[in-house]
C-alpha cells in the first residue's frame, strides 16, 4: 500500500495504511488488549515510520479518565454577534453544575460547522467525552456525528431524538410543545394560526414542532394553510421577514406559533411596528422560554424546556456512556408559559 503525502501524520493516516479502523489504531497506541498482538505490532510499526508521536495526555483520557467533560458550542445567528443561541447559553449554568457535583471539571469552548472538530479531538482534545450543544443545518452536520461514532468518541448532543441517528441524542418533547401551544391559541378563539420556523429534516426539532401545531389545528377542524407558514432557522430576522412578508401579501392572520423565542420576537417587533396590538390583533407564542421571553411587552408565551433537568440528563447520560454502560436517546417533558402575548 502506498504512502501518503509528506505532512504531519493522524491516526486516520496510520488506519489507512494499516488496513483498520482509527478506533482500532487508537486501541492498539494506548496498549489495550482487545487488539491483537500482531495488529498492535503493525500499527506500532507504522506509526513509527510515519514519526507519528502520541499526545501522551490525549492517549491516557481514553484509558484513564481526565475526569474532565467538554461541552463544544456551535455556531447560531445571533443579533449580538455571539453566534450563541441564549437557550443553550441559558443551559450552561446546569451543566457546570451538574459536572462539579459529579466530580468532573468541564472545558468550553465554540466551534465552527466549517472545522475539523469532529476529525481532531481523538488525538487532541483533553476529555473523557463531549456534550455538543447546536448544530445548524442537521443534514451537513449528521456526517460530523457520525465520524464522531466510527473514531470511538463518547459524546451526547442535545436535539431531537432520531430512529436512524449517529450517537446519543437527548432533547425535549418538541412535537408535544408545539401540540399544546397551539392548542391553547384556539382555546384562545384564534383560527388563522401562523408559523414560523424550518419545517424539514434541516431542522429535526423545529419540524417537530410544526407537526404539533399542524396535528392541533387538525384536531380543532381547522386548515393548515401555506399561506401562513414561513421558512428560517432561529434568529430575530427570520421572525422579522416573515411577518413582514405576511403583511405585505394581505395574509390574514390572528396569531403566530414561533419555532423558537427569538424569532417570536423578532415577529413581535415587526407586528407592533405595524400597529397592531398583541395579543388583541394578533396573539404571539414562542418555544424555549429564555430569559428574554418574560423581558418582551407584553411577556412572551412560550414552551418552556426544563434546563435543570436537561443539564443533569446530558452530563449523567454522557457518564453512563464513558463508563461503557447502555444509554439510550430520550425526550424530556415540556411546559407551556402563559404570559400576555397570548391571553
Amino acid at each position: 500500500m502506498g504512502r501518503l503525502p509528506s505532512r504531519k501524520p493522524t491516526s486516520f493516516d496510520i488506519a489507512y495504511l494499516a488496513g483498520v479502523s482509527q478506533p482500532t489504531v487508537s486501541r492498539a497506541l494506548r496498549g489495550s488488549p482487545s487488539v491483537s498482538k500482531a495488529t498492535r505490532d503493525r500499527i506500532e510499526q507504522i506509526a513509527q515510520e510515519l514519526n507519528y508521536r502520541v499526545d501522551k495526555n490525549a492517549s491516557s483520557l481514553r484509558s484513564q479518565q481526565s475526569k474532565t467533560l467538554a461541552l463544544l458550542f456551535f455556531e447560531d445567528p445571533t443579533p449580538d454577534g455571539s453566534h450563541i443561541n441564549p437557550f443553550f447559553l441559558s443551559m450552561l449554568g446546569s451543566i457546570t453544575r451538574q459536572c462539579a457535583l459529579r466530580g468532573y471539571d468541564l472545558l468550553i469552548s465554540f466551534q465552527q460547522l466549517s472545522g475539523n472538530w469532529h476529525i481532531d479531538y481523538q488525538d487532541s482534545h483533553k476529555a473523557d467525552g463531549l456534550i455538543l450543544l447546536g448544530y445548524g443545518d442537521y443534514e451537513q452536520y449528521r456526517e460530523r456525528l457520525t465520524n464522531l461514532v466510527d473514531q470511538g468518541t463518547d459524546f451526547v448532543r442535545w436535539g431531537l431524538p432520531l430512529t436512524d441517528e449517529p450517537g446519543l441524542t437527548l432533547g425535549s418533547d418538541n412535537y408535544g410543545g408545539g401540540l399544546e401551544a397551539v392548542r391553547h391559541l384556539i382555546a384562545k378563539g384564534r383560527r388563522r394560526i401562523a408559523f414560523i420556523g424550518t419545517a424539514s429534516s434541516h431542522a429535526p426539532e423545529f419540524e417537530a414542532r410544526w407537526k404539533g401545531y399542524r396535528d392541533a389545528l387538525a384536531e380543532a377542524g381547522l386548515d393548515s394553510d401555506p399561506m401562513l407558514q414561513a421558512e428560517g432557522f432561529s434568529s430575530e430576522a427570520t421572525g422579522e421577514n416573515a411577518v413582514q412578508a405576511f403583511l405585505e401579501n394581505g395574509a390574514e392572520f390572528d396569531a403566530i406559533f414561533a419555532a423558537s423565542d427569538l424569532i417570536a420576537i423578532g415577529a413581535m417587533r415587526v407586528l407592533q411596528a405595524a400597529g397592531k396590538v398583541i395579543p388583541r390583533d394578533v396573539a404571539v407564542v414562542g418555544f424555549d422560554d429564555i430569559p428574554a421571553s418574560s423581558m418582551t411587552a407584553p411577556p412572551l408565551s412560550s414552551v418552556m424546556q426544563d434546563l435543570k433537568a436537561a443539564g443533569e440528563a446530558l452530563v449523567t447520560a454522557l457518564i453512563r456512556k464513558i463508563d461503557g454502560e447502555e444509554v439510550e436517546s430520550c425526550a424530556l417533558p415540556v411546559k407551556l408559559m402563559i404570559r400576555g402575548s397570548s391571553l
